[in-house]
C-alpha cells in the first residue's frame, strides 16, 4: 500500500514538474527577442512579426516584389509601468504603409524588461487618421489605462476629406499575452461635441503635436489662453505679450487673420510658436472630452486646447 503511495506520489510531481516545465517553455517561445533600445525591438502587426531598426522596418510586400511594406515609428509615446516590475515602460504609434496610398496607424507598447524592451502585438486604429495626443488615464479606478485621441473620417466620406470626427480608444496592455484590450468609457460627465462651440468659453492651450513626432507643450501651464467672439473677433493671453485680430469659422474650417500683439520682451517666451499654431490653422474639431483640436495646415500637425 505504502509502495502505491510513493509511486502516486511520485507520478504526480512528475505531472506537474512537466506541467511547469511546459508551462514555461511556451511562455518563452511566445516572447519576442528582446531588443535594447524600443526603437529596434519586435512588434506583432496584423499577425506579422516587424522587427524595427532606427524606428523603421522596410520589407517585399512579396517574394521578388519591387513594392515595400514601411513600417515607422511614428511618436506620441506616453511611459508608465504597465506590468509593476519598477521600470518605465512605453507606449507609441506606429504606421504602416503597405504598399498602396493607404497609411495606417497602429498603437504599440515596449515593456522594458531584464533582456531588454520587449514589443507588443500592434492595434490597428485606422487609415490616415490624424492623431492628436495620446495619454495615461487621471483616473485612479483605472490603472494603466491608455487613451488614444485622433480624428477620423465620418462614415462614407472619401480620404480626399480631411478627419474632422473626433475619437477616442481606451486601451489596457495584458503583459502576459503582449495584447491591447479595449476598456468600456464611462460617458458620465463627458462633452458632446455635436453640442460645443468655438465662443462657449476661453480655451486653455495644452499642446501641439507634429507629424514629424514633436511635441511641444507650455512651459508655464494656464498662461497660453484663446477666447472667441460672436463679431468674428479673438483675443488671446501668453506667456509675455496678449494677442488679438479677426477669425472665419466654417463647419469644422478655421482661418485667423493678421495678429496683433503687445510689444513687451520676455526671454524664453513661447509666443511665436503659439502664434505660429494660429496662422497655421486651417480647420477644427471637438472631442467627447471637451477638447478644441485646432488642425494645421497640410496635415502638419494639430494643437489642443481644453
Amino acid at each position: 500500500m505504502s509502495r502505491t503511495i510513493a509511486y502516486a506520489i511520485g507520478a504526480l510531481a512528475l505531472l506537474i514538474g512537466g506541467f511547469f516545465w511546459l508551462n514555461g517553455y511556451i511562455y518563452e517561445e511566445k516572447q519576442a527577442e528582446a531588443a535594447k533600445d524600443y526603437k529596434d525591438a519586435e512588434y506583432v502587426i496584423d499577425g506579422r512579426r516587424v522587427r524595427l531598426s532606427g524606428g523603421v522596418s522596410e520589407v517585399e510586400a512579396a517574394p521578388g516584389s519591387a513594392s515595400k511594406v514601411i513600417t515607422r515609428y511614428f511618436g506620441n509615446e506616453v511611459r508608465r509601468d504597465l506590468n509593476g516590475d519598477g521600470r518605465e515602460d512605453v507606449v507609441f504609434l506606429l504606421t504602416q504603409e503597405p504598399g498602396g496610398s493607404g497609411t495606417f496607424f497602429y498603437v504599440a507598447a515596449a515593456l522594458n524588461t531584464e533582456r531588454g524592451y520587449v514589443g507588443s502585438e500592434a492595434l490597428l486604429l485606422g487609415d490616415r487618421i490624424a492623431p492628436q495626443t495620446t495619454e495615461m488615464s487621471r483616473d485612479p479606478r483605472r490603472k494603466n489605462v491608455i487613451i488614444v485621441n485622433y480624428a477620423d473620417r465620418a462614415p462614407g466620406e472619401s480620404f480626399a476629406t480631411r478627419p474632422s470626427v473626433g475619437k477616442s480608444i481606451w486601451l489596457l496592455l495584458d503583459p502576459v499575452s503582449m495584447q491591447f484590450g479595449e476598456v468600456a468609457q464611462d460617458f458620465e460627465g463627458e462633452a458632446d461635441p455635436s453640442r460645443m462651440s468655438l465662443g462657449m468659453k476661453k480655451w486653455v492651450w495644452i499642446s501641439a503635436l507634429y507629424n514629424d513626432g514633436r511635441e511641444v507643450a507650455p512651459k508655464q501651464s494656464g498662461r497660453f489662453t484663446l477666447a472667441f467672439s460672436d463679431d468674428g473677433t479673438f483675443s488671446a493671453t501668453t506667456d509675455c505679450n496678449s494677442m488679438s485680430g479677426s477669425y472665419a469659422a466654417g463647419t469644422d474650417t478655421i482661418s485667423f487673420g493678421p495678429i496683433a500683439s503687445t510689444k513687451m520682451y520676455c526671454e524664453d517666451s513661447q509666443e511665436g510658436e503659439f502664434a505660429s499654431l494660429l496662422q497655421n490653422a486651417q480647420g477644427f474639431h471637438f472631442t467627447s472630452r471637451g477638447e478644441l483640436i485646432l488642425d494645421l495646415k497640410f496635415d502638419s500637425g494639430s494643437a489642443v486646447f481644453r
